[in-house]
Order: C-alpha cells, then sequence, then structure tokens
C-alpha cells in the first residue's frame, strides 16, 4: 500500500498517531502539507485571517519538518490551494492508495474532511490533537458537560491519559516524482519575513526543535514549573508562563509529551499545585476541543450556541481604535500592541481585552476572534473561538455577564505600570 500523509496542525514526529497510522502497511508514505487559500481571505472582522507573523511561524515548522521527513528517508511537499482540490489530484498524480490526516474539530475543516472522504474514499481520520482519548471518553460528545468544572471532574475521575508514542527512525521512501508547484520561499505565500520586536516575552520560532527546547528549559533547566501558579498571570518575562501554546497549536509539540513530562518532573523533581494545574490548564484546552466538536456551526453564530439575543454594535471606529490599541484604556491599549508587534499576548490580557470589546464597546464579539485568528501566531480555532464565546457571555460560561475592570486588572497584574510602560511607550 502507498500512503499519502496530509499534515494539519500536527507539525511533528514525536506522538504522532496519524503518522504511525500512515506508516502502518505502507510500503511507500508521501507527506503534503497546504495553506489553505481560505487562511488569506478576509475574516469576519475585515481583514485576511492570517497575517505575516502567524503564517511565518507554520512555515518555519513545515520547513523543519520537511528537513527531518527527508532524512528519515520520505518526502513532504508543500503546497497552496484548497485541500478537496488539491489532494485528490495528488492521490492520482503520485498513484497513492490511502490517505490519512488528523482529525480536526473546526467546522469548516471537518466540512473539508467530508468531501475528501466522498471524493477519495480510503481515507482515515486520527485523533492527535488532544491529551483526552477522544475515543475513549466517559461521556458522548452530545451529552458533554457544558461547564468546565464537571467536564474535569468526570475527566479526572473516569478517565485515564494515553502515553505518547516515541518518533519514528524511518519513514517508508517515496518513490515518486515531486510536483512541479512544491514551495519553496515564504515569499510564495506573498509575504515578507516579519521583524522580531525585542519586547516581545520571547522569540518564538516554529518546529519540534524549538518546542522541545521551550519544554527542556520550563522544566529541566530553569524549573519554572514549580512557580507556575505564583508566575502565570505575569505580563513581562519569558517564564512568567510555559508559553507552549504556540507549538500546541501547530501541532509541534503534543499535549501528551507535555504531559509525560510533568508527571517525569513531580517523579525527578517535585510534585506539588503548579504540577497540577499545568495539567489542568490543558484539560482546559481539551474542554474547547469538546465545545467545538459539540456545537459546530452554531459555536460562530452572532448570538454563539446559546442563542441568547444581545446588542452588538458595529462601530466601525471604535473596532479600529482596539485593534490598534488606541481606546485611551492604558491596559487594553498596552496589550493590543504587544499583539500587533508580536503575534502574541499573555493569557491575563486576552480575557481582559475581549471583555473590553464586547461589555465596554459591546462590538460583536466574532469581529474579536477573527482580528485574533488573523494575529495570533498560537491561533487554535477550538481554543480562540471557544475563549471568545465563554468571555462574551455566549458561550459556556455560567455567569451571564463576566466583566473584567481593566483598571483593577492593570492594578493587580501590573502593579508597577511596568508592562504598560513597555507596550504604551
Amino acid at each position: 500500500m502507498k500512503t499519502l500523509y496530509w499534515l494539519r496542525n500536527d507539525l511533528r514526529l514525536d506522538d504522532n498517531l496519524a503518522l504511525h497510522r500512515a506508516m502502518e502497511e505502507s510500503l511507500e508514505v508521501l507527506c503534503v502539507y497546504i495553506f489553505e487559500d481560505r487562511f488569506f481571505e478576509d475574516g469576519i472582522h475585515g481583514d485576511k485571517r492570517m497575517d505575516e507573523r502567524r503564517a511565518f511561524f507554520i512555515w518555519q515548522s513545515v520547513m523543519e519538518l520537511r528537513e527531518t521527513i527527508r532524512n528519515r528517508g520520505s518526502e513532504l511537499i508543500v503546497l497552496k490551494g484548497k485541500a478537496e482540490d488539491i489532494l485528490p489530484s495528488l492521490m492520482h498524480e503520485t498513484g497513492m492508495d490511502r490517505l490519512v490526516y488528523s482529525n480536526s474539530v473546526g467546522y469548516e475543516e471537518i466540512q473539508i474532511e467530508r468531501k475528501l472522504n466522498s471524493a477519495i474514499g480510503n481515507c482515515e481520520g486520527i485523533w492527535n490533537h488532544t491529551l483526552i482519548d477522544m475515543d475513549n471518553l466517559p461521556f458522548s460528545i452530545e451529552k458533554a458537560p457544558k461547564v468546565f468544572t464537571p467536564f474535569r471532574k468526570k475527566i479526572e475521575k473516569y478517565h485515564s491519559y494515553p502515553d505518547p508514542v516515541r518518533a519514528p527512525r524511518t519513514i517508508p521512501h517515496f518513490s515518486g516524482s515531486k510536483p512541479k508547484d512544491d514551495l519553496i520561499g515564504f515569499e510564495d505565500l506573498g509575504f515578507k519575513t516579519p521583524n522580531h520586536d525585542e519586547r516581545s516575552v520571547l522569540e518564538f520560532h516554529g518546529g519540534e526543535m524549538a518546542a522541545m527546547e521551550r519544554l527542556q528549559h520550563y522544566f529541566w533547566e530553569s524549573e519554572s514549573l514549580s512557580e507556575y501558579v505564583e508566575t502565570r498571570n505575569g505580563m513581562l518575562g519569558a517564564d512568567y508562563s510555559s508559553k507552549f501554546s504556540p507549538w500546541l497549536a501547530q501541532g509541534c509539540i503534543s499535549a501528551r509529551r507535555i504531559h509525560s513530562e510533568v508527571k517525569r518532573y513531580e517523579s525527578e523533581i517535585e510534585e506539588n499545585k503548579s504540577t497540577y494545574w499545568l495539567i489542568f490548564e490543558l484539560l482546559w484546552r481539551d474542554f474547547f476541543q469538546i465545545v467545538a466538536l459539540k456545537h459546530g456551526k452554531e459555536l460562530f453564530f452572532e448570538f454563539g450556541w446559546k442563542g441568547e439575543f444581545r446588542e452588538w454594535s458595529t462601530d466601525q471606529k471604535k473596532f479600529n481604535k482596539w485593534c490598534e490599541g488606541k481606546t485611551n484604556d492604558p491596559f487594553v491599549d498596552a496589550n493590543m500592541k504587544e499583539l500587533n508587534a508580536t503575534g502574541f499576548m499573555s493569557n491575563r490580557g486576552r480575557q481582559n481585552v475581549a471583555s473590553f470589546l464586547t461589555h465596554q464597546l459591546k462590538i460583536d464579539w466574532r469581529w474579536g476572534a477573527s482580528y485574533f485568528e488573523e494575529k495570533l501566531i498560537d491561533y487554535d480555532v477550538a481554543s480562540n473561538w471557544g475563549n471568545w464565546s465563554y468571555v462574551s457571555g455566549t458561550g459556556n460560561d455560567p455567569r451571564k455577564d463576566r466583566v473584567f475592570n481593566t483598571k483593577l486588572q492593570a492594578e493587580r497584574y501590573d502593579p508597577n505600570g511596568d508592562y504598560v510602560r513597555t507596550w504604551n511607550k
């Protein structure tokens, strides 16, 4: 059998169940990554869905993985277009018998999978993006808890986390010819390489190697994991939180590998509230994966999956000022300027700017979520849209209106004003 392995948000060799499935019973394996045309269309907020920083992080991740795959005997080709158009033709052109990919929970992504299953037939989707085992949940997706705490308690009581699997040493060789439209440079996507801002908390570099280096530093070199609970709401500095999210979003590292390293850390260094809390946060990430899968298209509705009417404003000038960090709220503006300059923002910042947009300015929450989709290097469809619906009151928050007082938040989390001064210069 010859297998085409379509990479998506699983840009790694370590703990990659879809890759292992692609290798099973296969004499040849060809890997492909597609920069979807959809990525570069306009989003709900009126601008493109992906800017150069997110695209560059993904590009770095793909290019590194291509070299790794080549060193292990196979080939990764990089194309641009629509997967449902490219993959059937590529299957025919290269003589592949089967298509394997990692399942997604996003509504749009699932529609692509269905089109491919119809067009190709011999397709296999593998769950590959969560800590929990999606095939052995203690509840059905339809009856998954609406609130995080009962979700977490059921998982912790009835569920065991699968161990990560090791990266293959070799990958079955691909003997055919590469397509002529295989992309080579970042400029082929229509972007220029973004500049690094020295104020950034970290110089994020895409790829599995950088992900493993970050884990090594945060756990084993600095032992920052031991103080995660105390520092995770910090605003400045590389180690106030784990910063794993960009690599998790693109699948450069798996949640199960991080969980495995946490358990090893507990065995070799110490077990405390902080080590538990990092796993706790991984479960929050999984919770929103379930939310996206459960609610499908409704997650992206104006009034969310709840369907409760809200008076949303469509004031473009106010929205633009929020985007540009010109609202006259120093804390909100500093966070938005950091996002625009680096493609990253702390979790504390994200909650505050989202609350400000949806509750103070009363702007349609989907505009904010769409803007984050464009800018964030750690954009993940479930985490982004799930969290925005949560903060805006259209999703899973059991409280009707969770409004953040940005002045009090700044006093608590930036008491000396260092963060605000850094980004409002």
